[in-house]
């Protein structure tokens, strides 16, 4: 199948020159994000206005031509892969600020602006969007609020969908739907705002977001903890907040993460250290010192191997280890399943003692680090496809069953993309994923959005 004389004519006249790419050379590059799968686009348009939006969503509906959003397509799920083809509708083009608002602490933006560049114009105005996926410097904020990102301050923070008030999306057909506004309380209704948060791209196409902003703080202070194994790290962690210590950022990173960045680069620490815990404090200069040195009282007995503070521009050299990580994972193995996993906090180091007898029964190495605050953790299966893919297939359905043995869940961030959907019925049951078909039904009824994802 694929688009016929008179489909590719309305696509030329919708978008002129390179708004539109029929091309398959071409067009190659965009059916493809980070999840390494990929699958070959009809067409690519780049939408620059919402009336270009409303023509395509209306077209789209009418032909009965699927839709497949995407950004900067860092997501790891597949969740950008136009599976079974369609046309990927890039939103890049649509990267305007449009209101930046420091008296109803919110700001108003295009699907299209990087994250990073949005903290950086607000932190100038003393304000802050707080979800920091660790993608902020190249992913957008509709892809962000597509897959309801966390991030690292995530712990202190929530993550994307706590940070979204409105949404302005087409839907199929041609319709504009505004949900939720600039109000940080909003009782009236279902809330769809949040229903289209996380909802991949199946729902509706966005043009406009409205986000919740805070006071920027005024000072950060980060702390690097080295423990001579796991254990010592999570009793450390579990210290910390049971002190009532709220950390803006906990991150945690396992022995063979550490080896994978000590091949990369220079590390501060030595070979005693097998586990690590990166903190991040935030707050007003004299609280945040109370507040650095009551952790360095809670982290004594904690017993730590290595132990390093930055404040300022200092931390940019303790953050420079977690950013690392995913570079120096490939120094492991040429091919990598992403998992990002969740289990109540109790439970961490049950999920971490199992993935460490999955690596060992199945002969990979197996990376586990992440957001420690929130019982999140990515696990990285490491391993050579043209030998392995097997193991690591086996490997990546025992940890999903062991981590819902476990009370969690199969994704705390990522979502479930192309990747995640063969372990779906694991995790929900008929009535639920009927009942989200069914939501999605009501928004597309045709079913063009990003078809064949999530749920």
């Amino acid at each position: 199948m694929g688009l016929d004389r008179n489909q590719r004519r309305f696509l030329r006249q919708t978008f002129p020159g390179d708004g539109c790419v029929l091309d398959a050379e071409a067009a190659a590059v965009f059916g493809m994000d980070s999840s390494r799968l990929a699958d070959a686009p009809w067409a690519v348009v780049r939408p620059e206005t919402e009336e270009q939006a409303v023509a395509l969503l209306a077209w789209a509906h009418s032909e009965r031509v699927p839709l497949f959003p995407r950004a900067r397509g860092t997501n790891v799920v597949g969740d950008c892969v136009p599976r079974g083809g369609g046309v990927v509708v890039s939103t890049l083009r649509m990267n305007r600020i449009l209101e930046m608002d420091g008296e109803d602490f919110c700001a108003v933006v295009q699907p299209g602006v990087v994250t990073g560049d949005l903290q950086r114009e607000l932190a100038a105005l003393g304000l802050m969007y707080a979800p920091d996926p660790a993608s902020v410097r190249v992913s957008t904020v509709g892809g962000n609020v597509a897959t309801n990102a966390g991030g690292m301050r995530a712990v202190k923070y929530g993550v994307t969908r706590e940070h979204v008030l409105g949404v302005r999306a087409v839907l199929p057909g041609g319709d504009v739907l505004r949900t939720g506004g600039r109000n940080h309380k909003n009782v009236v209704g279902l809330d769809l705002t949040r229903l289209f948060v996380g909802s991949e791209g199946t729902l509706g196409l966005f043009t406009e977001l409205t986000l919740k902003l805070l006071p920027l703080p005024e000072a950060t202070a980060s702390v690097l903890a080295g423990y001579a194994g796991v254990d010592q790290a999570l009793a450390a962690a579990r210290a910390v907040l049971a002190a009532g210590i709220l950390p803006t950022a906990m991150e945690f990173m396992a022995e063979a993460v550490l080896e994978a960045v000590r091949r990369v680069g220079d590390v501060p620490w030595g070979p005693e250290v097998r586990a690590a815990l990166l903190l991040r404090l935030d707050g007003g200069c004299e609280a945040l010192e109370a507040e650095t040195r009551r952790l360095d009282r809670v982290l004594g007995p904690t017993a730590p191997v290595f132990l390093e503070r930055g404040t300022g521009a200092d931390e940019e050299r303790l953050w420079e280890v977690r950013r690392l990580i995913n570079p120096a994972s490939f120094t492991i193995a040429p091919d990598k399943m992403s998992d990002d996993i969740t289990v109540p906090r109790g439970r961490v180091g049950q999920a971490l003692e199992r993935i460490r007898a999955v690596a060992e029964q199945r002969g990979l190495d197996i990376l586990a680090f992440g957001h420690l605050g929130d019982g999140n953790i990515h696990v990285n299966i490491m391993y050579d496809a043209s030998r392995q893919a097997e193991d690591a297939v086996a490997a990546k359905r025992t940890i999903l069953g062991h981590v819902l043995a476990l009370g969690g869940t199969m994704s705390g961030e990522h979502g479930v993309g192309l990747t995640k959907l063969p372990y779906l019925d694991q995790q929900l049951s008929p009535r639920e994923r009927d009942l989200m078909r069914r939501i999605k039904a009501a928004f597309d009824p045709h079913g063009i959005m990003n078809p064949g994802k999530a749920y």
